[in-house]
């Protein structure tokens, strides 16, 4: 049975990202993924690396520093994977949000983001409205234009795994996790695993729980795990219109209940994002429901009223979110970590989190993980290993 300093249960941008910094680290690390790296929350993202604008209205100053931050980082070291876009606030009478407010967020976003040319804002002039591919003009008061980048997330996720494998670590794709025993005398965890329809063992010294929506489940199912964190699961659905509006993203209000809509380029196609509905049941199941492509088409017929829509594909995936009284827009979207004992970590659990910060998050967890697993005398800086494109995949 081989065994590993680090086990990761979940190929998504989280565990992923938890192999390559553990292999950059000099730790043995192996994952396993029950189905195909980045095949669930991961690779059904908005497909953006942003430092998140709105998360400004719920005070969540740090994390969107820290995401702004990574954004700088992956715009650099994935430069095949993540490009800069434009993006469009259009500001209407009737809208939830005044111009004064629009500037004063941009302004401090601009601040956090270290006041980068990437990070700058400014209003786009009237005479220029009318090049915006048919953007409703009715009521319009002002357009602020700013940069965020856009990547495939599948794709991201795959470099990551291609540079966890030249570091060292050993993948196994197709393994679904069974359960985990803990062998106190050995100080290890024996690791079942069900792969082409033979059950595997594995042992490590540390495990890491980064299975994304079925995490809170998997939990139980590893002996002496604490009880997970109360969670709650939410689905956020998109919509692929046939053809581009634009090369440009748009940041709009729903007209229905003026929640974040974005309409993006998506290839040559046109992406628009994304939905919260309370999610219960098996994660494998979710998909996009009526009710919210209806809401999403809603949005695009408000601000593109002649544009031909022709729906080309529909997805869905599942974030975690803490469970609160809030409402699913104003809870946190940092990383929730658990551990089973922060001074000597054996068992760690990652709930949530996003696409864009999975690679500070992943360094924070393996440093921590040091108190257990020791120093190895090795240390690349995933902050400077670059991430090549593996492969092309624009069936999204």
């Amino acid at each position: 049975m081989a065994g590993y300093d680090i086990a990761i249960i979940g190929g998504g941008i989280q565990g992923v990202g938890c192999a390559q910094a553990a292999a950059a680290t000099g730790y043995s690390v192996c994952i396993l993924e029950k189905s195909t790296w980045g095949s669930a929350t991961s690779g059904h993202s908005s497909k953006l690396i942003h430092g998140g604008l709105r998360y400004l209205e719920t005070y969540q100053f740090g994390l969107v520093r820290k995401a702004l931050r990574e954004r700088r980082i992956l715009l650099d070291i994935a430069a095949p994977l993540v490009h800069p876009v434009p993006f469009y606030i259009p500001v209407y009478k009737n809208g939830r949000r005044k111009p004064w407010q629009i500037s004063i967020g941009l302004s401090l976003y601009s601040i956090l983001g270290g006041l980068t040319p990437l990070s700058r804002f400014r209003v786009v002039p009237e005479a220029q409205w009318s090049q915006l591919n048919g953007l409703r003009t009715e009521g319009l008061q002002k357009i602020y234009r700013y940069w965020e980048a856009q990547t495939d997330d599948r794709l991201l996720t795959l470099a990551v795994v291609r540079s966890a494998e030249s570091l060292g670590a050993e993948l196994h794709e197709h393994a679904a996790f069974l359960r985990a025993q803990r062998e106190k005398d050995r100080d290890l965890y024996r690791i079942s695993y069900r792969q082409n329809n033979q059950v595997k063992e594995v042992c490590c010294r540390v495990l890491i729980n980064a299975s994304g929506p079925w995490a809170a489940t998997l939990q139980k199912q590893i002996e002496g795990a604490p009880n997970p964190p109360d969670i709650d699961l939410v689905q956020g659905s998109h919509v692929v219109l046939k053809g581009r509006i634009s090369d440009a993203c748009f940041y709009v209000e729903s007209p229905n209940d003026r929640r974040a809509i974005l309409i993006m380029p998506w290839y040559e196609n046109t992406l628009v994002g994304t939905t919260e509905t309370a999610f219960a049941g098996n994660p494998d199941r979710c998909q996009a429901l009526d009710d919210e492509i209806a809401y999403l088409l809603a949005a695009v017929r408000n601000y593109f009223p002649t544009w031909p829509i022709e729906v080309q594909d529909l997805f869905a995936g599942i974030r975690v979110l803490p469970k609160s009284g809030k409402g699913f827009t104003d809870r946190s979207r940092d990383t929730m970590v658990q551990y089973d004992d922060p001074d000597n970590p054996r068992l760690v659990g990652l709930y949530g989190g996003k696409l864009t910060t999975y690679r500070t998050t992943s360094e924070l967890v393996i440093k921590q993980l040091g108190r257990t697993l020791g120093d190895r005398g090795r240390k690349r800086d995933t902050a400077k290993i670059n991430l090549e494109q593996v492969q092309s995949n624009k069936s999204d």
